[in-house]
């Protein structure tokens, strides 16, 4: 069976990782799964990230961040999913927790955050919001 949608599948694996307070966690690799742990890791809720290639398959490997104990990243949940597109202009860009989450946006420079395109006045496809 195919994989509908790998980037919620990403979410998934940080979230159960981290509910076991798992070190790190595999992920399969692309493009786009690497621009969002980029920009997790320019935010601070990752620690970083690999690429593995050693086997058959690439494999990205998240290393997930904690702080006293608990994880860094308290939510992070899909925004637009395949069967329902969420796309905003700069003006109705969401701040997330008041602007102490991120939501990650994938506009026509690459991946980034609510903030950075606010800045930039573009919009674009809102992936997802972290906090």
């Amino acid at each position: 069976m195919s994989m509908q949608d790998p980037i919620a599948d990403m979410f998934v694996r940080i979230r159960n990782a981290q509910a076991r307070a798992k070190r790190e966690t595999l992920v399969p690799a692309s493009k786009q799964k690497q621009a969002i742990a980029e920009v997790l890791k320019t935010e601070g809720y990752i620690s970083g990230y690999r690429m593995d290639t050693t086997g058959t398959h690439p494999t990205m490997v998240i290393e997930l961040k904690y702080y006293q104990g608990r994880p860094v990243i308290e939510k992070i949940e899909r925004v637009s999913r395949p069967g329902l597109r969420v796309y905003k202009a700069t003006d109705e860009l969401p701040r997330v927790v008041g602007g102490l989450g991120v939501a990650i946006v994938s506009t026509s420079r690459g991946l980034m955050t609510d903030r950075e395109a606010r800045a930039q006045g573009i919009g674009g496809e809102v992936i997802c919001s972290v906090y």
